[in-house]
């Protein structure tokens, strides 16, 4: 059988299955993301949350755990990747206020960084933003409905605290330190305006990443 062809010539079967050359080093690939890598604890961290007859405001303390991971491929598609936990108690308290899991991924050829976010009350979402390399800010998004960075929540939560929007901007500042401020949109059961669920703080180094075991392997004699 002959091949399909078009005005230009032979057409191309897409390649959805080649995976392409990737480093051993992740540390030195993950372009934005690169300052991120490490152990890191924020000390004045600050949310605002709805209560029931309005909204609360809360200091906290934040311990952010970012390890470099092997590289990723779908196919032709690579990330470059940090795996990530929070966690979050109040000054002076054991008790978690916040727990959280999940990836910041950077992917070079379309210069976009993606973040996973997991958390233990039945919630998961994914959202992504656009980054030059050495950028030191960056924003990303996500959408309820949207079928690639959406937002998916368990009955309670979409009937009670709906999640219609999340965004993150990170910012890496010149003296070591980066910071967050994020945004989750709800729409509370009962009132008309959406709520903004602010979270924000400023986090500093205190241990650095272990390289990917990929790295650490090579290394090996």
């Amino acid at each position: 059988m002959l091949p399909k062809t078009s005005q230009d010539g032979p057409t191309r079967r897409l390649d959805i299955f080649t995976e392409p050359q990737t480093s051993d080093d992740t540390l030195s690939s993950l372009g934005p993301l690169r300052p991120l890598a490490g152990i890191w604890e924020g000390r004045k961290g600050s949310d605002e949350h709805p209560v029931e007859n309005g909204s609360e405001q809360n200091e906290f303390v934040e311990r952010v755990e970012l390890q470099p991971i092997d590289p990723q491929t779908n196919g032709p598609q690579l990330f470059y990747g940090l795996r990530y936990h929070v966690h979050i108690v109040k000054p002076g308290e054991v008790e978690t206020f916040h727990d959280q899991v999940g990836y910041w991924l950077w992917e070079p050829a379309t210069r976009t960084v993606i973040q996973t976010v997991a958390i233990p009350r039945g919630q998961v979402l994914l959202a992504s933003g656009p980054a030059e390399p050495g950028a030191t800010s960056f924003e990303l998004t996500a959408r309820i409905g949207s079928e690639t960075f959406g937002i998916c929540s368990n009955p309670f939560l979409q009937n009670a605290f709906r999640t219609t929007e999340y965004r993150i901007r990170v910012t890496v500042n010149s003296d070591g330190t980066w910071s967050y401020d994020e945004d989750t949109v709800l729409q509370v059961l009962g009132r008309g305006e959406p709520f903004h669920h602010r979270d924000r703080n400023t986090l500093s180094k205190i241990a650095d990443a272990t390289p990917n075991p990929r790295a650490r392997s090579a290394k090996t004699p």
